[in-house]
């Protein structure tokens, strides 16, 4: 039974043989067998086609389609995303055509149509900005609709909580300097992530780097290398930038350049260190910012609150601050006047600039509400410390400590706030540290023999480079095995807790752990193009992308400030009037204001207390962590609007079947009944499969690699089980709906042991040799410990969960009934799964 409760899968009929100890590649044609080079040549060169494939779920349906298409004649290269269900593929058209092509990937079950405008898609770049400055809704309003202004953008969405643009722009009519320069305009500091064309970038640190002429000799060389687009130095950090055509050149190239570089080759280059990447290093410094300021601000703040708050309660201190200076000012407002200065117009001098950046372009922002409430209650006490100063007569009230307060309050929040932030990138960082730090690259003779290894640094492999995947390290790089045959846990891209076999020509996929043998890989797509890559792209852009109910936020924080600044002067207005009028009692004004000061205070409070930024931002980030936290589980979120309705499928077996139970219902030799079994299922790749063929080995205890008898005629048919002749016998293994199509009559006890075994959740295997039923074999695939918790969860939630599994209706039932699900679609073929996964 596996995990998701598949019956047995296709599998090819490949056969193996010894595996060589020395691995030999032989070469691969480019052109169709038979045909020349230069006939191709006059036949004209290779052209793309961009076809959308619907029905792919994980890496081994993007396999499929893969070697389908190359199975062709004239096919070039076939690259299959199954992230975006597409797949591209160049050929040569007087071999093949599209409609052969989308034919092919049909055949396999899928169902393809070619898109024509692909190249008008290709036209549009994606450009990544950080944005320095903003605090709030309001600010990034304020820039998307600046860049939604410019001709040429199509789409501008900006991440509040990862201070970063994503602009789609026709870089024929809009440059990425001018997307910058648009932001720099309305106030902001941009700073760019990635243009969004076609390159990877490495950053480089190269000892004996110094400005002048050696300078500029490296970036001649490298300018000059094939492929390399843009070179950045940084002569006091010793770094040097490249950007490069990955299809042309590499880091290895780069570096070789480098330090070959002179005549006394005194460059040494290596990949450039920045703990956590650029993001990372940027946020811990923004943290840092806040902490200092949150520190300095508690530093004035601490003696302003003791001195108002509680030293005028302690005889001797009280008559000490209450020492008139001039006139009716005290010793205790003049020290608390000169603790607060610095912070209001020092400490607090970000929340003037960010006032005047918004109010310079006609927006209100939170920075606005702060720099008011602040500012009256400041100024205000400011005007009656002066008025006291000069009349003898005048005892005002002061206000300093609430200005500083809440300058160090909204400092402590903006401190806790860039803390949170700083887990919308966590995610991104671990899905990053999937990738092996390291690779064992292999040198090939002319004839294909490995003559040399080498471990290299992860980040320096190139297109078509060979490594080597020892078992149980990480696969280095996406690509397709040349050499050997072993499983690949894919867990961390498909979700399926089993391996998948691997063997000759079949792709894998970087990240993933190599289980039980060595492989010899061709890497086909590195850096920004791998997979890995794709996915942390896929986070990123889901992350800029708004939920709904974010942008019903920020359709309300656009209007909120002006808002807020209205209702704060209604209420001060308000309470002023009613005291003028006597409209409450006299008891109700502190023995230490006047009725004005009482109805500023209500004003700054309105005005202060209702800054948007909880609606604004904590919205947003939110869905950040949420997206980021689901990445790190396995749980690809493509877009805002999917947290609001998702579906997600999961497994709810451990995914390691084993056989409970087997019956011979007629007189055979059990040696030979099992010799018969192995050698049928030893062809397949299904996990049912490779637990049936461990039992029968456990009766073959002579042999631990046991030689099994061959296998002709091997038919694998999809969701129902398996066929062979073996030793002129008619070997069948399969459901109840296999018999049926071979009608093969079921015994009576064969179905009361059917019967029995659906009931205790497990799958059973009925075994026909030369068309009658011979044995039964039950295999059992656990349920997870915690499945049923669970589906527990969920269904406090008012989650519905659905099963969708291969097996029979019994196992299936029984398996549901054990962890609490209702709703059950049981004996369903991979494609039926994929259009149910659909219909949700």
């Amino acid at each position: 039974m596996a995990t998701k409760l598949l019956a047995l899968a296709c599998i090819r009929n490949d056969s193996y043989g010894n595996l060589s100890p020395r691995p030999h590649y032989p070469s691969m044609p480019k052109y169709p067998k038979g045909v020349s080079v230069q006939e191709t040549s006059l036949q004209g060169s290779e052209v793309g086609a961009m076809f959308s494939v619907t029905g792919m779920t994980c890496s081994a349906c993007a396999g499929s389609v893969e070697k389908a298409v190359k199975r062709l004649p004239g096919i070039l290269e076939a690259v299959v995303d199954v992230l975006n269900n597409r797949a591209q593929v160049t050929f040569y058209p007087s071999f093949v055509n599209e409609e052969t092509i989308r034919e092919a990937i049909e055949d396999v079950g899928f169902q393809a149509a070619l898109i024509k405008d692909e190249t008008n898609e290709k036209s549009i770049q994606v450009c990544r900005i950080h944005i320095n400055g903003m605090t709030c809704t309001s600010c990034s309003s304020t820039i998307e609709k600046a860049l939604q202004a410019i001709p040429g953008v199509q789409k501008a969405q900006i991440a509040l909580a990862t201070e970063e643009a994503e602009v789609h722009y026709d870089p024929k009519v809009v440059s990425h300097n001018q997307l910058m320069e648009a932001i720099d305009d309305v106030g902001f500091e941009a700073i760019l992530v990635s243009t969004g064309e076609y390159m990877s970038k490495i950053d480089l640190q190269v000892d004996g780097l110094r400005a002048g002429k050696s300078m500029r000799m490296l970036e001649n060389s490298l300018q000059a290398l094939p492929g390399v687009q843009a070179v950045d130095i940084s002569p006091e950090l010793k770094k040097i930038s490249v950007s490069y055509k990955p299809d042309m050149t590499g880091p290895r190239n780069i570096i070789r350049v480098i330090e070959s570089a002179g005549s006394s080759k005194r460059f040494k280059a290596t990949i450039f260190s920045e703990r956590g990447g650029r993001r990372e290093t940027r946020r811990k410094e923004e943290i840092k910012q806040y902490f200092r300021s949150f520190l300095w601000s508690l530093i004035f703040t601490i003696p302003i609150f003791l001195t108002s708050m509680v030293f005028m309660y302690i005889p001797g201190i009280k008559q000490g601050l209450d020492i008139k200076v001039v006139n009716m000012l005290t010793v205790g407002e003049t020290l608390m006047w000169m603790l607060s200065t610095p912070v209001q117009f020092m400490i607090g001098r970000r929340f003037y600039t960010g006032s005047y950046k918004a109010l310079r372009h006609g927006s209100a922002n939170m920075d606005v509400l702060i720099a008011l409430g602040t500012n009256a209650a400041y100024f205000y006490t400011v005007y009656t410390v002066l008025r006291a100063a000069n009349f003898p007569d005048f005892e005002g009230t002061d206000f300093f400590e609430t200005s500083a307060m809440l300058i160090s309050f909204i400092l402590l929040g903006k401190y806790l706030e860039v803390l949170a932030k700083g887990k919308t990138s966590d995610a991104i960082a671990k899905l990053m540290n999937l990738a092996p730090e390291t690779a064992i690259l292999l040198t090939l003779d002319e004839e294909g023999n490995v003559i040399s290894e080498e471990e290299i640094d992860s980040r320096l492999i190139q297109k078509n480079d060979i490594i080597k995947i020892i078992p149980g390290a990480k696969v280095a790089s996406d690509g397709f095995v040349l050499w050997g045959q072993s499983h690949v846990n894919e867990s961390m891209i498909t979700g399926e807790a089993r391996p998948v076999a691997k063997r000759k020509g079949d792709t894998v996929i970087g990240g993933t752990v190599n289980e039980n043998a060595v492989l010899h890989i061709k890497a086909t797509k590195v850096g920004s193009e791998s997979a890995l890559a794709q996915i942390v792209r896929l986070v990123e852009s889901a992350q800029m992308a708004k939920a709904p109910v974010q942008k019903f936020a920020d359709r309300i924080s656009k209007y909120f400030v002006p808002l807020v600044i209205i209702i704060s002067f209604s209420t001060w207005l308000a309470w002023f009037l009613a005291g003028k009028f006597h409209g409450y009692p006299e008891s109700w004004i502190p023995s230490s204001m006047d009725r004005f000061e009482l109805a500023l205070q209500f004003g700054i409070s309105d005005m202060v207390i209702a800054c948007p930024r909880a609606l604004g931002l904590a919205t947003p980030t939110a869905v950040m962590v949420g997206i980021g936290g689901g990445a790190s589980q396995g749980m690809l979120i493509k877009e805002g609007q999917a947290l609001e309705s998702a579906h997600k499928t999961g497994t709810l077996t451990v995914g390691k079947p084993v056989v409970v139970n087997a019956r011979l219902l007629k007189n055979m030799v059990l040696h030979e009944f099992y010799d018969l079994v192995g050698a049928t299922e030893v062809n397949s790749e299904h996990p049912l499969a490779k637990a049936i063929v461990e039992y029968a080995k456990k009766f073959r205890q002579d042999e631990e690699n046991p030689a099994w008898p061959e296998a002709r005629d091997f038919v694998s048919v999809t969701g129902h089980g398996v066929k062979a002749v073996v030793r002129n016998r008619e070997v069948i293994l399969g459901n109840k709906s296999l018999m049926l199509d071979h009608n093969i009559a079921i015994p009576a006890d064969a179905q009361d042991m059917l019967k029995e075994t659906e009931g205790m959740a497990q799958t059973g295997i009925l075994v026909p040799i030369d068309g009658e039923v011979t044995g039964v074999l039950s295999i059992s695939d656990p349920v997870k410990p915690g499945a049923q918790e669970v589906i527990s969860i969920l269904k406090s939630m008012n989650v519905r969960s659905i099963m969708v599994t291969g097996d029979n209706w019994g196992t299936a039932s029984s398996i549901a009934r054990q962890i609490g699900i209702e709703t059950v679609v049981a004996e369903a073929k991979p494609e039926q799964k994929a259009e149910k996964v659909k219909d949700l």
